[in-house]
């Protein structure tokens, strides 16, 4: 149970740092920098960014937090997991506003609109349920990552008590558990291995609810 409550902690600051910095570069990038070598610049970096190794993201949370803050933490592994899930943000949400027709955008600033208006008034919730399907698909990927959280959430055998102390995740819990020599932990690592496939699914199952709803 403190595992499962430990994941949600931390995937869910990972989702408040990474989502709105995700779609805020996004919007950027394709509405008001396109084919512009700023644009270029960034995407390559994101490009690389969505090739490091997850463990190398651990290391480096690990330096900026863990060091600076003294103590292991949810935030610390929130950071990290955020780091990781800003690349799948900021591409999918680039090419879910980049795939809204030029002339809708045409029709709105015909109107009288602004470009910020049309930008946000028209194009984000037209492109919103692609956005919403890579974001789901960050945050699966964010829920099973182990190596960033050992370096920076730790894990802890209680319940959490708050966001600046170690704290248990299933990820975590499975890779603790599933080598030991004693059958009940091994147990509770298949037990968290299939609570991690299925908030894959139930995440995979929403924004699929999320798209044909808005549809």
């Amino acid at each position: 149970g403190n595992a499962f409550v430990g994941t949600l902690i931390t995937v869910g600051l990972a989702a408040a740092i990474s989502i709105p910095f995700g779609v805020l570069a996004a919007i950027f990038l394709s509405e008001f920098a396109r084919d512009t070598p700023v644009a270029d610049g960034i995407d390559f970096f994101t490009n690389v960014l969505s090739g490091v190794p997850s463990i190398v993201v651990g290391v480096f949370a690990y330096a900026i937090v863990v060091l600076t803050t003294g103590q292991f933490s949810a935030v610390a592994g929130g950071v990290a997991l955020a780091i990781l899930m800003l690349p799948t943000i900021v591409r999918t949400a680039a090419e879910s506003l980049e795939a809204v027709p030029n002339e809708i955008r045409q029709a709105s600033i015909g109107l009288g609109a602004t470009r910020f208006q049309t930008t946000m008034g028209v194009v984000l919730p037209a492109a919103i349920p692609a956005i919403v399907t890579g974001v789901m698909l960050a945050i699966s990927r964010a829920a099973g990552e182990t190596a960033p959280l050992i370096f920076t959430a730790l894990f802890s055998q209680y319940w959490a008590k708050g966001v600046w102390e170690p704290i248990a995740s299933l990820s975590v819990l499975v890779f603790n558990f599933a080598v030991v020599p004693y059958k009940n932990q091994q147990q509770l690592a298949w037990a968290g291995a299939l609570v991690l496939v299925c908030m894959v699914l139930i995440t995979s199952v929403l924004s699929r609810w999320a798209t044909q709803r808005k549809r």
